[in-house]
């Protein structure tokens, strides 16, 4: 990113501003960063590409640049448990990785063409091990027969592609993990109607002379417990993070003894969304460690006193990994988008291998959150960043207040960050001001308020949500007649829910958001078939708190507009929902827009597709609120606005 000299500015009201960040320059100059992996001294990254059709490649680094390591026509992609993750390991230099399209595990080896590993049976796979001595693969496999799900640990023969069943008969499982001496198998299990954040348990078991897994046992986890990312070290240790005193800490098991090694406030682990993840590495030559305090994370490497911090200019770490003596991870900042980053921890030098974003853009027009916290129900704290409007070139008239736009995250279990986001961007420098919402339930700050939401989403996590606007119009930072409410998945309900039970807000976006909970219990996979039990109450005895929470049986409440935009293929959310909540509020008469994208599932990932949903929900503030932004922006039905 590059500074420019300050310029007269021109005079121009909230909205109108002209931008230099496009749609399209989101959807064509952005790339998705995960997946991060070490192999020897070789670093590998996936990359989401919308501009090939959210296309997910394995990348390597290279003095010469990033190398894709998989051809045209394949995307490393798991749709286990639908949200996938852990879709590829590289081991020894070979190349594994899960194939979207038919969900098989195919071998790259020698910069050669993929081959299938997994027979062509239709089911899904992820979180891979290389059990290199014993030339097999462990993975978590899921089957669909009809209207049962499996899920179960395998072990895939390299030579044969025979698949045999190492693990079974727990809900889910995850994390398959060989001790250094190839002796012990470890993993994580959880059972319905638990989600992995809520009790977890860590197991281990011998592995026999021909492969075959003996009796587990329990080392750490469950009845209320999480475990989160088991890894043995190489002394034979497994070192995991759990959470029996309210915070994912690191703890360890010694072959006899589980142990704590670390013990505060802070969050060692994260919520398990998705397979792959991880905070920290144990290797011969250090420990290192991401983790979370007070909503910024940080790097640190493990030392018995506790951890000891790594002064870096970032606000969110994620996958740290040693490589010889180097630490790489993914690094960002509230200035410097997501980036694969090599530190060296003597030096303090750091060398950025990958950006997601791939433009220069004028530091002076960029918005710089503020870390806020406010009063909320119940004599609670709940917290957000604030990003007030920013443009280079414009200022508004005198005395004229932002419109804002509050954005509640996905999950609910989940967290938002302060880190540069160039789809905020989007909004500030046209002249919103953004709040982002981490209402109770958030993760980052402890079990206690994460635990918080349950029982009572769709009245907690819509408080704050209020209770954020209101704080902000009370300090003068926005407009309270133009205030409006977003989220998508679990932050579209939360918006739902918002403008149905509260008249704060004057419209309101929904992204693949459930406005029918008892369709949604109904519906929904099965990672998330008993996710609402906690977050409600259980079926059928809380049924009728289910309509009483549910948007769409309270449309004659919701009196502002609404647009939605929904994936075609979404099977977390499907577009039932969307339809459901855009024919009750036109039929109303309420001004509603409903945008469906083909072939896409619970998010956007093509380029043409995130590109029209930003400048359509960008056409629809403009049009409902009265001022024309200064995009040539694509045409746009909303039905009953003329009324």
């Amino acid at each position: 990113m590059t500074g420019t000299k300050p310029t007269q500015k021109a005079t121009a009201p909230y909205g109108t501003w002209p931008s230099p960040i496009t749609a399209g320059m989101i959807a064509d100059t952005t790339i998705s960063l995960s997946g991060l992996l070490v192999d020897g001294s070789d670093i590998y990254w996936l990359e989401g590409r919308p501009s090939e059709g959210g296309r997910v490649v394995l990348v390597r680094h290279a003095d010469a640049g990033p190398v894709d390591v998989l051809p045209q026509g394949y995307s490393a992609r798991s749709r286990v448990h639908e949200y996938g993750g852990g879709a590829a390991i590289v081991s020894g230099g070979i190349v594994f990785f899960v194939n979207f399209d038919d969900q098989r595990i195919y071998r790259v080896e020698n910069g050669g063409m993929p081959e299938a590993v997994t027979p062509d049976s239709g089911d899904r796979h992820a979180d891979m091990f290389h059990d290199a001595a014993r030339h097999r693969i462990l993975c978590v496999r899921e089957r669909h027969a009809g209207d049962s799900v499996v899920n179960e640990l395998i072990a895939v023969d390299l030579a044969s592609g025979i698949c045999t069943t190492l693990v079974s008969g727990h809900d889910f499982v995850s994390n398959p993990r060989v001790s250094p001496d190839g002796t012990m198998l470890s993993w994580v299990s959880w059972e319905l109607p638990d989600m992995p954040w809520d009790s977890a348990a860590l197991w281990v078991a011998p592995i026999g002379p021909s492969g075959d897994v003996g009796a587990g046992k329990v080392l750490a986890g469950g009845d209320g417990v999480s475990v989160f990312q088991p890894v043995w070290a190489p002394d034979g240790t497994l070192i995991f993070a759990a959470d029996p005193d309210g915070w994912w800490n690191l703890h360890r098991w010694n072959g006899a003894d589980v142990t704590a090694i670390i013990r505060m406030d802070a969050e060692f682990g994260l919520p398990q969304w998705v397979f792959g993840m991880r905070t920290f590495d144990v290797q011969r030559s250090g420990n290192v460690v991401a983790y979370t305090c007070d909503g910024a994370w940080r790097l640190a490497h493990i030392v018995d006193a506790g951890p000891r911090d790594i002064e870096l200019p970032f606000s969110d770490i994620a996958a740290p990994q040693w490589v010889d003596d180097k630490i790489v991870f993914m690094g960002a900042s509230a200035r410097s988008a997501s980036a694969i980053l090599l530190l060296d921890p003597v030096s303090g030098v750091i060398e950025t291998l990958q950006t997601a974003l791939t433009v220069d853009l004028d530091q002076a027009g960029l918005s710089v959150p503020d870390s806020i916290s406010f009063e909320t129900t119940d004599g609670d704290t709940a917290y957000g960043f604030y990003y007030p409007p920013g443009s280079a070139t414009h200022a508004p008239p005198p005395e004229e207040r932002p419109p804002l736009i509050v954005r509640g995250h996905g999950g609910p279990t989940g967290a938002t960050s302060p880190s540069f986001s160039l789809a905020i961007q989007f909004w500030t420098s046209r002249g919103f001001a953004v709040l982002d919402v981490n209402y109770r339930g958030s993760t980052g700050f402890g079990r206690a308020y994460r635990e918080a939401l349950y029982g009572r989403w769709g009245e907690a996590d819509v408080d704050d949500m209020v209770r954020g606007a209101e704080h902000l119009v009370a300090s003068g930072l926005a407009d309270p007649a133009r205030l409006v409410i977003r989220g998508g998945s679990a932050g579209g309900y939360t918006a739902l829910a918002a403008l149905a039970f509260r008249d704060t807000f004057s419209g309101g976006a929904s992204l693949y958001g459930i406005g029918d909970l008892m369709t949604l219990a109904r519906d929904t996979h099965k990672f998330e078939s008993r996710y609402l039990d906690l977050l409600i109450g259980p079926l059928p005895e809380a049924e009728q708190l289910y309509r009483d929470r549910s948007p769409i049986e309270h449309v004659d409440a919701l009196n502002c507009p609404v647009i939605f935009l929904q994936g075609e293929d979404d099977k977390v959310v499907p577009p039932n929902q969307a339809e459901a909540m855009v024919n009750a509020l036109d039929q109303k008469g309420i001004p509603v827009a409903y945008i469906l994208f083909e072939g896409e599932g619970h998010g956007f990932r093509k380029s043409e597709n995130v590109c029209r949903a930003l400048e359509s929900e960008l056409g629809f503030y403009g049009r409902i609120f009265g001022f024309a932004p200064a995009d040539d922006l694509p045409a746009l039905d909303i039905r009953n606005l003329d009324n």
